[in-house]
């Protein structure tokens, strides 16, 4: 039976362990954590990102996370707490779901880049 995109965000939203702002913040400029930004070209160019965040589109995500690949980012790694923000938190739930389908083995959903803003969160850019 075929499933609705909100269908799936659903389903990524429930496996892939969200995480709060002030968690994020706390453990965000470990080494062993990698902050990405899922969001498109345009949408960082506007708004900027989270301070220290890797951005990798949504489109490109399993891409630069997958070694194998030769567009592969070295940031990426499977023994990191990887940490994702996209506009409302849809397509990081996605990405995280299929970073953990790569193996990955700690993925947390921050959600919304507005909320990271609206509570103080420090941005770069644009």
């Amino acid at each position: 039976m075929a499933k609705s995109i909100m269908q799936l965000v659903a389903e990524a939203k429930a496996a892939v362990p969200a995480i709060g702002a002030d968690e994020a913040a706390a453990v965000m400029n470990r080494d062993d954590v990698l902050v990405v930004d899922v969001r498109e070209d345009g949408e960082v160019a506007e708004t900027g990102k989270i301070r220290g965040a890797l951005h990798a589109s949504r489109g490109m995500i399993e891409f630069r996370a997958d070694e194998t690949t030769p567009f592969h980012h070295p940031s990426f790694s499977k023994d990191k707490t990887i940490i994702l923000y996209c506009a409302t938190g849809g397509r990081a739930a996605l990405a995280g779901l299929a970073l953990m389908e790569l193996g990955y083995g700690d993925v947390r959903n921050l959600g919304a880049f507005k909320d990271w803003v609206e509570g103080g969160g420090a941005v770069e850019g644009p």
